[in-house]
């Protein structure tokens, strides 16, 4: 098994390349505005579809392949070569690595079974990069071209393979169900591993050119930078705490907000038409429609005339805080 020694080498160790560091900085700041805007949709605080629209769609399967094409970048930046240039991985490292994002992913489905159990994570985009630095292993012994083959084949295989046994829940992780399951983070095994394999193959083409560039050398000195370049160096740290911190911030502003304009639009506009049917100035009827909206949110009712749920009773106090306003 030598040349699949995971133990530790006696070889000089590569540099960290800062820029790498870099580049999942910028993918994770590009997350942090797909997951902001997401969250301010969740809230109903802007109107935006992120899942279906179309820009926002392909934005956030940007971010994803290239955290993952890095993926496969930091494995081969990981690997060493020996005296007879066999390849060696520091397996204390490597394994402490998995098991970091392995738990990391186990706690995200945790933690949205309970959040939002119809759309829980059950294979986001941890599970994928646990998974995939298994599964990559043998590729780091492989020719490049073989692996760029197989990368081909990867992002082939869910337009090929049609079968309804893969369509079983337990087979979902490999995303070649004929229909795509109902989950807020889905980034199955095909054909997103075929990312990391493209990972490899561009860090084997690029990287011994650019290790002897002034590149290799650079290192932030601009705060931002140094921000940055931080952020993609704790990124696993970073991606589990940025959700909270965004939905708890949220939380806190939506406490204190005194008005939705979202949620009163629709309100207001059939509040003013209905008004002005009765020969009104339109100035006046704004301005009753707006008390009126005013009062219900004092009387804690706002959210059940949204959804129609109001009593006789609270139709009755809404019906009264409306005359009330009116005069």
């Amino acid at each position: 098994m030598s040349t699949a020694d995971l133990s530790p080498t006696p070889t000089v160790a590569r540099p960290r390349f800062a820029f790498i560091d870099l580049a999942r900085g910028i993918a994770l700041l590009a997350m942090f505005v797909f997951h902001f805007t997401y969250d301010l949709a969740y809230f109903e605080l802007i109107d935006v579809d992120t899942p279906l629209e179309p820009g926002w769609h392909w934005f956030a399967r940007s971010i994803a392949a290239s955290f993952l094409t890095l993926v496969g970048v930091s494995l081969v930046l990981a690997t060493r070569y020996g005296v007879n240039r066999q390849v060696h991985l520091n397996r204390h490292a490597y394994l402490k690595r998995l098991a970091m994002v392995a738990g990391a992913a186990a706690l995200v489905t945790v933690g949205t079974w309970f959040a939002m159990p119809d759309s829980f994570i059950f294979f986001g985009i941890l599970h994928q990069v646990a998974l995939a630095s298994v599964v990559a292993l043998p590729f780091l012994w492989l020719p490049t071209l073989a692996v760029a083959l197989a990368a081909l084949i990867v992002f082939a295989v869910p337009n090929l393979a049609a079968h309804p046994v893969l369509d079983q829940s337990w087979l979902l992780w490999l995303g070649l169900a004929r229909e795509v399951p109902a989950s807020a983070d889905f980034v199955p095994l095909f054909p997103w591993f075929g990312w990391v394999l493209t990972g490899i193959v561009l860090a084997r083409l690029a990287l011994p050119r650019l290790a002897q560039s002034r590149l290799a050398s650079w290192r932030p000195r601009a705060l931002p930078a140094r921000v940055v370049v931080w952020g993609g160096r704790n990124s696993l740290l970073v991606y589990l705490l940025h959700q909270p911190l965004f939905i708890g911030a949220l939380v806190l502003a939506t406490q204190f907000a005194i008005a939705r304009p979202s949620d009163e639009r629709p309100f207001m506009q059939s509040c003013e038409r209905s008004c002005m049917q009765e020969a009104h100035d339109a100035g006046a009827c704004r301005a009753h429609c707006g008390c009126t909206v005013d009062a219900i949110k004092r009387e804690d009712l706002w959210r059940k005339v949204l959804e129609n749920a109001l009593s006789p009773e609270e139709r009755s106090r809404v019906s009264t805080l409306a005359k009330a306003c009116f005069r």
